[in-house]
């Protein structure tokens, strides 16, 4: 409780705070507040043009600020507090920071499923705003010992367990009457149309920006990774999945038994892990995933940090 303490004083001064969340930790400010918004961009070096989720304790809340169609009302309702953010359109008349949304005329919203997170935001007067608690482009943080990696003391971290999900919300696209996935994550795009009952189409990266983790070049190690690998080159380290069977000096295995839920918990903190190994390495070889349920997110993720990174 004193962290939480801690950290609404902080957010009240105009500073960032990280803490944790269900699907990774977050690097919160307030919305409403020019100038903390902007220390999460700079704190992250992340572009300008690349909008924020802000996270409310209920739908109440977010009525304030999005205004929901049928199946954005729909959506909420069934899947909050979870995993997914939701992209409608912006209501006049909020006091939301333009650097949240970057300029656009729409917002993500979600309702994180994790004690501490709603916790804070139920005793915080506003809104936060928070992406990943990690340098822009880097692979997300699932353990407060990520966070403390990367911003050392410059940041107030609210201490947690390890993100159970392991991977950021999901994204759907609200704000006209199709339905999108902007960003694949737990909730897949079969569990939203089977709710629905109707087609959901997916937007790729070359289109506009319109919410987070939709660049091409994300959640990437400073090694290079290798995707599908059916061998280990020297120098690789290896992450693999169930029982196959290439082997390395230097490996882990997301999940012995081929659980993919379980994989997609451990895939940053694996990523991370084989980041820092010792200075032999030069790549990482990534086993093929099966490209199902979850797996869908987890292979979406691996792809874009295999992306290099443009000039």
């Amino acid at each position: 409780m004193n962290d939480i303490n801690i950290a609404i004083t902080t957010l009240l001064s105009g500073e960032p705070v990280a803490f944790p969340t269900e699907t990774v930790y977050g690097l919160g400010a307030d919305c409403t507040n020019d100038q903390a918004v902007e220390k999460i961009f700079l704190l992250k070096g992340r572009p300008s043009f690349n909008p924020l989720i802000i996270h409310v304790l209920n739908l109440d809340t977010a009525l304030k600020y999005g205004e929901f169609n049928r199946s954005a009302l729909r959506l909420a309702q069934s899947f909050w507090p979870g995993p997914l953010t939701l992209v409608v359109p912006l209501r006049p008349g909020n006091n939301i920071s333009q650097r949240v949304t970057a300029g656009l005329e729409t917002i993500a919203i979600r309702v994180p499923n994790h004690p501490v997170a709603l916790e804070l935001l139920r005793r915080y007067p506003n809104p936060i705003a928070a992406p990943s608690a990690n340098k822009s482009g880097y692979v997300s943080p699932t353990k407060h010992e990520h966070v403390r990696n990367e911003f050392h003391d410059d940041v107030f971290i609210i201490p947690g367990d390890q993100s159970c999900i392991g991977l950021e919300s999901t994204i759907v696209d609200c704000s006209d009457e199709e339905v999108a996935i902007l960003r694949p994550g737990f909730i897949t795009k079969t569990d939203i149309e089977n709710f629905l009952d109707m087609p959901v189409s997916e937007k790729s990266s070359t289109e506009a920006i319109k919410a987070p983790g939709q660049l091409k070049h994300h959640y990437s190690p400073s090694l290079p990774v290798r995707l599908n690998a059916n061998n280990v080159l020297p120098n690789e380290a290896l992450l693999t999945f169930g029982s196959n069977e290439l082997t390395s000096d230097v490996m882990l295995n997301l999940s012995p038994t081929g659980n993919l839920d379980e994989a997609a918990t451990n895939l940053f903190d694996f990523l991370r892990a084989l980041d820092k190994t010792t200075s032999n390495i030069n790549q990482i070889a990534v086993a093929a995933i099966p490209n199902i349920g979850v797996g869908l997110a987890i292979n979406e993720r691996l792809q874009r940090a295999a992306t290099p990174k443009s000039d």
